[in-house]
Order: C-alpha cells, then sequence, then structure tokens
C-alpha cells in the first residue's frame, strides 16, 4: 500500500534512470488523490501514456526496475487496461492512450494537467480532478465511487466534465458510455448523497441514445 505521495515520487526518480528517451507520463487515479490528501492510501498507480513508444518505453523502464507483468482481471473489462505491473507493496496500471474503451487520453486532458515531476528524460503529469472523476466513473469498483466522492469535496467544475465527455463521445463514436456513466451518476446521488449539477444534461444524453438505438432496432426489423 502506499501512504504518501512521496513515495509515488521515490519510485518515478528510480525508474527514470532505465528510460532511454523523453517520456511524458500522466496520472489519473488513486495517486492523485493522495498527493491532494483526499485520499489515505492507495494500492496501484493509474498511468496513461499518449503514444506506443512511451508506453514500451516506460513498459521496459519499470521491468528492468524488477516490476513483473500480469494479466489484468474482469474488473478491468470497461477500462482497456493495456498492462498491469508488480513489486512489492506497488502495482502499476498502465495504459497506452484509451483509458476506457475508446476514452482517450485528449489534448483538454493534457492542458489541464499538473506537472509534479520533472527528470532528465521523464516528465510526469497529474490528471485534473475532472478528469480523473470521469475517468473513475468507467470501472465496476466501488472504491472508485468513493474517490468520486473525495473529488467533489474541494470543489469540482462540472461543466468541464460534460464538455469532455461529450467530446469523447463525438470522437469515438462510442455513445453507448453515455450509459454508463449515467449508472454511475445515478448511484453517486443516490448511495453518496452527491448533488450531480449537470445530470439533467446527463439525463438528455441517455434520453437520445436511447431513441436512436430504438430506432436503429426499428430499421432492422423493417428490413427484415
Amino acid at each position: 500500500m502506499i501512504t504518501k505521495f512521496e513515495q509515488v515520487e521515490d519510485l518515478f526518480k528510480e525508474v527514470e534512470k532505465f528510460v532511454e528517451r523523453k517520456v511524458c507520463i500522466y496520472v489519473i487515479g488513486g495517486a492523485v488523490l493522495l498527493e491532494q490528501n483526499l485520499k489515505l492510501v492507495t494500492k496501484d498507480i493509474d498511468l496513461v501514456v499518449a503514444t506506443k513508444e512511451d508506453f514500451m518505453q516506460v513498459q521496459k523502464a519499470f521491468e528492468k526496475c524488477g516490476f513483473k507483468a500480469r494479466i489484468p482481471g474482469v474488473e478491468y473489462k470497461h477500462m482497456n487496461l493495456s498492462q498491469i505491473l508488480e513489486k512489492g507493496d506497488y502495482r502499476i496500471d498502465l495504459f497506452e492512450r484509451e483509458v476506457c474503451g475508446k476514452f482517450s487520453l485528449s489534448e483538454n486532458m493534457i492542458k489541464r494537467a499538473r506537472e509534479v515531476i520533472s527528470l532528465k528524460n521523464m516528465k510526469v503529469f497529474l490528471s485534473a480532478n475532472e478528469d480523473v472523476f470521469l475517468l473513475k466513473c468507467m470501472t465496476e469498483r466501488d472504491g472508485d465511487l468513493l474517490d468520486c466522492e473525495s473529488l467533489v469535496v474541494p470543489g469540482i467544475d462540472w461543466k468541464a466534465i460534460l464538455q469532455e465527455l461529450k467530446s469523447q463521445i463525438k470522437k469515438s463514436g462510442e455513445d453507448v458510455w453515455i450509459t454508463w456513466i449515467g449508472e454511475r451518476f445515478d448511484l453517486l446521488e443516490e448511495r453518496n448523497k452527491i448533488k450531480i449539477p449537470i445530470m439533467n444534461e446527463i439525463n438528455k444524453l441517455r434520453e437520445q441514445y436511447f431513441e436512436k438505438y430504438e430506432e436503429e432496432l426499428k430499421n432492422r426489423k423493417e428490413k427484415k
């Protein structure tokens, strides 16, 4: 278990020794909350890189540090997880650009990220709370809902979340994701008592999806 962000910093400094060219790494999970004292402990460090070349470089560096790869479990089926790397108390969830299905590291996510570590061949950025919140709504892990509740405490830009969601859906063409996000938002309001001010917009997007889906089914039946 990781209890201090300094542990994360020390890990990156050790891994960077094995990085052969410049890479940018974006932290997207519990370590972001840990750095802000919004979470007491995290069991893994979720990372995403923008390119295949960066992915291979980062994976190779972690393996040279003694990390071993293992196959992602069923709880990650919505997340498009590329690799899990483990060593002692550390576990790295490593993604290559796409994090949740076709949800990807966007230009706006990159712009919102905050640089926290700058080394010779490695820059590490913490993703904005809004982007971590949205990505954590794409899993089936109950712990991620608790993290979402914590992210709301210091204040969160709901408009940025809605804009990013719409942008991701438009770019990927995966409008089905609105149903999953909607379900997680429902749970956050019902179980965690979080007031989500963009819920009306989310519901409209869900309605539009189901109307489109029903129309497509109708057209298929008519063609038969």
